[in-house]
């Protein structure tokens, strides 16, 4: 069977350079006579991967040196426990423009005060709130955000001006296009968007916001015991951070986040161009806050809705149906995603609103 194209939000689908990479190295890497899936997280082989992959990751997005990476595990969520854990003292901040960055608010709620300083609850979350409708506190410890909202497809089309420091969930759009890292206080993102396979998650954290985190708080779960280990307190995904390097060499040869960023942008620009033309599809969230990584758009009716995941399943192009919270249909298009699959995709909606318009 050949490759399909998979829009899912992810897991998502990886660079085809890079698994066939990883075959041919699955049972020898290196000539280590063993795989990376086996060998020890203390040893020198390993060590040269995780420095390598960190050395790659600072590169590729302008990390300062003033600045901790961290390869976790546990996923984006754990970071909605971790960061309160972690940073807050007095009170904190939180936007919601979505689900997951509701989930972050309801559980940093537990550990202490949290404003909610916007929502765009009302709108159905369709939108981002403007600078203007943010009401941040100046005694924050910090401000959190979740910058792409992976089921509404929209993304933040500004960063905010925060009089505290910034902390962002940046799971579904990292490496997609260049940031600019100092002016975040701390960066999270799990693995299984445009990074590597699911179970590791980044953290990109500056160092004097690194402290001890609340009494309470399990060893696992301390940023300081994580970057004074240096990612080592445990074994860490090892497989999952050789995958990342794999994908950051893939990065770098293609040009890194600026080339990126182009190859992105042309690719929505060729979906939300035909579903602006489109006098059947309709996309679903605001144009001033379309995401570049998921696209949301439904049909005419649910029926036809359902019609169109079921016949673009069977052509070939996979994951299409929209998350269970806003139904209709989804198309993430992350880094992996090539021109190919989005052209592709064009034409069978084009061809599937001939028919049933």
């Amino acid at each position: 069977m050949s490759r399909i194209y998979n829009f899912s939000a992810g897991p998502s689908m990886l660079p085809l350079e890079v698994l066939n990479r990883a075959a041919a190295e699955m049972t020898d890497y290196a000539g280590s006579g063993m795989s990376v899936m086996e060998m020890s997280h203390r040893s020198k082989v390993f060590q040269s991967i995780v420095d390598d992959a960190e050395a790659r990751l600072r590169r590729v997005m302008g990390i300062p040196d003033n600045y901790d990476v961290l390869f976790l595990q546990g996923g984006a969520s754990t970071q909605f426990a971790m960061v309160p854990m972690n940073l807050l003292k007095t009170t904190a901040d939180y936007v919601v423009t979505g689900e997951f960055a509701d989930k972050s608010y309801k559980e940093a709620c537990k550990y202490g005060s949290i404003r909610l300083a916007a929502t765009g609850e009302a709108n159905n979350f369709t939108k981002i709130p403007s600078q203007d409708e943010l009401t941040l506190n100046p005694d924050a410890d910090y401000i959190h955000i979740c910058q792409n909202n992976t089921i509404y497809g929209t993304t933040w089309p500004y960063l905010p001006k925060t009089p505290a420091p910034l902390v962002a969930d940046l799971s579904s759009c990292i490496l997609s296009e260049p940031v600019d890292v100092s002016k975040y206080a701390l960066i999270y993102a799990g693995a299984q968007k445009n990074m590597a396979p699911a179970g590791l998650t980044v953290v990109i954290i500056r160092q004097d916001i690194i402290s001890d985190p609340m009494p309470a708080t399990p060893t696992m779960l301390s940023y300081k015991v994580h970057a004074k280990a240096k990612s080592m307190y445990n074994t860490p995904p090892c497989y999952q951070i050789y995958i990342l390097k794999l994908v950051l060499e893939w990065l770098e040869e293609l040009g890194g986040l600026e080339a990126m960023q182009k190859r992105n942008q042309y690719k929505a620009g060729l979906l939300y161009d035909y579903l602006d033309r489109s006098s059947f599809f309709r996309p679903i969230a605001d144009p001033a806050s379309r995401s570049m990584m998921n696209v949301t758009f439904k049909a005419p009716t649910e029926e036809l809705d359902a019609a169109f995941v079921k016949a673009s399943s069977a052509a070939g192009f996979s994951n299409l149906k929209g998350h269970r919270l806003v139904g209709h249909m989804r198309a993430s298009i992350y880094n992996a995603m090539p021109v190919e699959g989005v052209e592709a995709l064009v034409k069978f909606m084009a061809d599937f609103e001939k028919q049933n318009a």
